[in-house]
């Protein structure tokens, strides 16, 4: 078979940068790759562009955390016009790989990585293409011809040999243009420039509301520094009854940033990829929640914090998460964020981690992977017991939004909301919205809103989501399921509305989000077979099968996984 390989990367965001400087160094030969960009620039993608972050928008990783790409982040800052950096108020001379930086700014960096991978890509003549302001409107697999069809703008048609669907972020439009004052999502989050004199709800306390509220804040007030270097806000005259009220189901807010030891999410303590393929098989084709919680959480930390471990030792996980979030529970939230910052600048002063912070973060991310042989049973434990602790401590918020959320909080700005479980958002055909939820005496409370932000951060998106309708008609990608070791379980789920199936074999199963795909981020038919055509990395449509959001260091490990696959075709 001749190496000719014609490759279409669909989406030009930071996905594509890792998956296109994967195929630039692996050595394949015959190579033509063919980019297709919705924007009129390579690398930023949404987070870190117009389309998700302004100017006061920052990341929550610093230089050392990020994965390697062509030159670093700290090189990068010194080649970076004076006037770019004084915009964003950068000395380069004391700028250091420990340091968080903006958001715009870091897409500029993303930006011109691409242009350096294009640049060696040209020295190995390699032959690429770049499409801009092309929009893929349909995907269409040709197992005739072993090929695969990309449709742009709705007309114009491109044959491909594989196509990696890199297209990241997406927040579906529900009611937002047809309610006024009602945000599906804060992005992009120019449309929050918004002078407004009246309290605005906002859904969650994740970094997406963090995005929200440092927008909001700058428009209807400012921050300045008192005589002892505290942060103060002052509103603005006309926006005096201007208030934040954040609206979250545990009543928590996310952890600060701290220093992380090893600043990858990886871990020499780790199983390894042979240990998890051993157990699967020794467990009856099951991953084990609670193996890996022994082995990748409980076991380094027994190394590294023994007197930590001696506390937990004996804990299930969910006894630990209880445990956990009981101490969250106990205090006020925005005490604990005044702890949790003066923690982490110790932390990151020291540069020594709070290490079971750390470790949840990789452990969540060491899960991400064979997410997809847990049973039912332990997806469920997953998503109800360790998923919203994980999503709480390794949020990580930067040490600068903390000390703006704590002085909107000390000038009665800033509130937080319990609304548990059960409550429910209603549209307001006249603007805003009508939260309904229950108070701490069990009242029945329907608030109204001029101003309503959904702000629990990307969703995960359904299997009815995926945008590219003729692999659905097709079933060429089917919806991702896990099947449950133990009937009785299958059962129970089923008499509580979840959505079980059972197979033709009698084997039941539980839907979960997204479409299915293997271990080299290969899609799977309805019949259970992979395509070895078509490959997913947007995170939205896979999230059954990936839970974990891990921004870059995904987009490493899964065009890792992709690169593999393609150079042993």
């Amino acid at each position: 078979m001749d190496n000719y390989k014609r490759i279409a990367l669909l989406g030009g965001g930071p996905s594509a940068l890792f998956m296109f400087k994967r195929l630039v160094e692996s050595g394949l030969t015959g190579l033509e790759i063919q980019i297709f960009e919705r924007k009129k620039k390579l690398g930023e993608g949404m987070p870190y562009s117009a389309e998700g972050a302004n100017d006061e928008h920052i990341t929550n990783v610093s230089s050392n955390e990020i994965p390697e790409l062509v030159s670093s982040l700290a090189d990068w800052v010194q080649t970076v016009p004076k006037d770019t950096l004084d915009k964003f108020h950068i000395d380069p001379n004391r700028f250091n790989e420990y340091k968080v930086l903006p958001r715009l700014l870091f897409g500029q960096y993303l930006s011109d990585q691409f242009s350096l991978l294009q640049q060696q890509a040209k020295q190995k003549g390699i032959a690429f293409q770049v499409h801009y302001n092309s929009n893929v409107t349909d995907v269409i697999d040709q197992p005739g011809t072993q090929s695969v069809t990309v449709e742009v703008n709705g007309q114009d048609k491109y044959e491909f040999d594989h196509v990696i669907i890199c297209t990241g972020h997406n927040w579906p439009h529900r009611h937002e243009g047809k309610v006024p004052g009602y945000f599906d999502a804060p992005y992009p989050p120019a449309k929050l420039a918004l002078q407004l004199d009246h309290p605005v709800a906002i859904k969650g306390s994740s970094l997406t509301a963090v995005d929200a509220i440092r927008t909001l804040s700058r428009h209807n007030g400012y921050f300045e520094k008192d005589a002892n270097g505290q942060l103060q806000y002052r509103l603005k005259d006309e926006s005096q009854n201007f208030k934040l009220v954040l609206h979250t189901r545990n009543g928590m807010l996310p952890a600060v940033r701290f220093h992380l030891e090893d600043s990858h999410l990886g871990n020499d303590a780790l199983l390894t990829e042979s240990e998890i393929k051993q157990h699967i098989e020794d467990n009856g084709g099951f991953l084990s929640l609670d193996y890996v919680f022994e082995q990748d959480f409980k076991l380094p930390i027994k190394a590294k914090e023994p007197a930590f471990y001696e506390k937990i030792k004996d804990m299930n996980l969910e006894a630990f998460v209880e445990a956990m979030m009981e101490l969250r529970e106990e205090l006020d939230p925005f005490l604990l964020l005044k702890a949790e910052y003066a923690e982490a600048e110790k932390s990151i002063e020291r540069r020594k981690s709070v290490y079971w912070k750390e470790m949840l973060g990789v452990l969540s991310f060491a899960l991400n992977y064979p997410a997809k042989y847990l049973s039912a049973e332990d997806m469920q434990r997953l998503q109800n017991s360790l998923s919203p602790l994980i999503s709480i401590v390794i949020a990580y918020i930067p040490q600068s939004s903390s000390e703006e959320m704590l002085a909107l909080h000390q000038a009665g700005v800033l509130s937080l909301i319990t609304v548990g479980d059960q409550s429910r958002v209603e549209a307001n055909p006249g603007g805003g919205a009508i939260y309904h939820y229950q108070d701490e005496q069990q009242q029945d409370l329907a608030v109204h809103y001029q101003t309503y932000i959904d702000c629990v951060g990307q969703p995960h998106l359904d299997y009815e989501d995926f945008p590219f309708k003729s692999l659905v008609a097709k079933q060429t990608v089917s919806p991702a399921k896990l099947r449950f070791r133990a009937a009785a379980a299958a059962e129970s789920a089923l008499a509580q509305g979840k959505p079980v199936s059972v197979s033709t074999e009698g084997s039941y199963y539980l839907k979960v989000s997204g479409i299915a795909i293997n271990d080299h981020f290969q899609v799977i038919d309805q019949y259970g077979a992979f395509n070895d055509r078509i490959y997913m990395m947007a995170v939205p449509y896979i999230g059954g099968f990936n839970p974990d959001y891990s921004g870059l260091d995904f987009s490493e490990a899964a065009s890792g996984a992709i690169i593999k696959r393609l150079m042993a075709d």
